[in-house]
Formats: structure tokens, C-alpha cells, sequence
């Protein structure tokens, strides 16, 4: 089958809105199952293939989600451009919260997760280049999306890939700030690089939940969960739009 764009939905986006001729797919792969069932439709006249990251009910931690078995699905359905819609905090002055971004770069902190296809006994080991992790032509077209859409978007940054599933202390985040990390999340590794060996096109659009730890105009104040829902809530609406025309684009 021919898939247009795969998009993997973040903590609060657990369905697509407006996709059409809606069909559930239920994939094993070698690596396991899915987070979820892969929804698969048309948005503005494209194939788009859906799968929840962190399951449908938000019940997989991000240290605990088979991100093998998501990207391995997506591909085996035909799938070649993938969009990784990740929910996160901003450390950067202009990456507050409800602020949509495309970043360029990241930094892994993450530690035991499966992170590579190779672990498979008898796999071919693989050195996939990685230095600029995310594909360049679909950011490029993410954020030409997000201008026709009317979406501001920011272009740019690095992405700072924390374990989870607790939030960061204020000096984890200040040691991010360090190493030059703009946004902070819990899922963006191993994805991009899972993405990379199996040669897919792969772009995160990040969506800014919170001020990350000791960030933001009011440093001191703690971080709000309900906050974080209505903040995710208001961005992840754009959400869709920026979609409908890429693919229209």
C-alpha cells in the first residue's frame, strides 16, 4: 500500500482529527507490536498512516514504548516520510509554552532503551550517519506547511532527549542549557535514529508543553500538569493543519 505521511502522535494526540475513510491496522512485526493500532485514511486528498506513541489511553511510559516495533510497522505499511509529533519543554526564551518548532538538532540522554535494529542476533551491524538527525527536505517542507497553513512555526533548535517519565530537576535542565539543548522531551531518541537506519525520511514537530525546570519568565514556579494539558490542548490543534498542507503542498 502507498502511504503519503506517517505521523507518530506525542502525549495528547491520540487520534487524528479529520481523517477520512478511517481504517484500524493491527501489525506485528518482528520486533514486537506497536504502541497502538495504525490508523490509516486521507487527509487533503493523501494517505496518511496514524499510531499513537505512547498507546491510545497514554499508557506507555516513554522508557517503556517499542519504538522498533512503531517504526518497523510503518514501514513494513509503505510508509517513507514520517512526522514525530512530541510533546515538550522549552528551555530557549522563544520556545514558551503552546510554541510549535521544527528543530534541526539533539542530544540523547537517554540510557537502556533499545536503540538500534542491529541488536537482533545474526543483523548486520550498521553505522548510520547521523549527523544532521533530522531529514532536511521534510523539515524544509514541515515548515513551508506551517506557513501556508498560517501556523507559526519556530525553525530550528536542539532537542534534548531525557529519559523520563519523571520531569527534569532544575539542574538536569541547567546542564541542557549548557550543552546547547533548546527543548527538552522524553521520546524523540531512539525514534529519530530507528528512523535513519531504516532510511525513512523523519522530522519532529515539537510542541511546547511547559517551561521546562527553572525556565521562563517566573523561574521559581513549579510545574502545573493541568497546565500542561490546557497548553497541549491549544497547540496540538494547529496540529492538523500544518498536515493537511503538506500534503496539499
Amino acid at each position: 500500500m502507498s502511504i503519503d505521511l506517517a505521523v507518530i502522535g506525542g502525549t495528547g494526540v491520540y487520534a487524528f482529527p479529520g481523517l477520512q475513510q478511517a481504517d484500524r491496522r493491527t501489525v506485528t512485526t518482528r520486533w514486537g507490536a506497536p504502541s497502538s493500532a495504525i490508523v490509516t485514511g486521507t487527509v487533503a486528498g493523501g494517505s496518511v498512516a496514524f499510531l499513537a506513541r505512547h498507546g491510545e489511553g497514554h499508557t506507555i511510559a516513554p522508557h517503556r514504548i517499542n519504538y522498533r516495533a512503531n517504526l518497523a510497522a510503518l514501514h513494513e505499511l509503505g510508509a517513507r516520510r514520517v512526522v514525530g509529533v512530541n510533546a515538550v519543554g522549552g528551555i530557549r526564551n522563544d520556545m514558551g509554552p503552546r510554541v510549535l518548532a521544527v528543530p534541526d538538532q539533539l542530544i540523547d540522554y537517554t540510557w537502556g532503551r533499545a536503540s538500534s535494529f542491529c541488536d537482533a542476533e545474526g543483523e548486520p551491524v550498521l553505522h548510520a550517519e547521523f549527523g544532521e538527525p533530522y531529514s532536511a527536505t521534510l523539515r524544509r517542507s514541515l515548515l513551508d506547511a506551517a506557513q501556508r497553513a498560517g501556523v507559526a512555526v519556530v525553525a530550528g533548535g536542539c532537542y534534548g532527549a531525557t529519559q523520563g517519565p519523571r520531569l527534569e530537576t532544575r539542574a538536569e535542565i541547567e546542564r541542557l542549557r549548557r550543552d546547547g539543548c533548546d527543548l527538552v522531551g522524553m521520546t524523540g531518541m531512539p525514534e529519530a535514529a530507528l528512523a535513519r537506519e531504516l532510511d525513512l525520511d523523519y522530522a519532529c514537530l515539537a510542541v511546547v508543553a511547559n517551561w521546562a525546570a527553572g525556565c521562563g519568565p517566573e523561574p521559581g514556579t513549579a510545574i502545573s500538569l493541568d497546565e500542561i494539558h490546557a497548553h497541549l490542548a491549544a497547540a496540538t490543534g494547529q496540529v492538523p493543519r500544518i498536515i493537511a498542507a503538506l500534503l496539499d503542498g
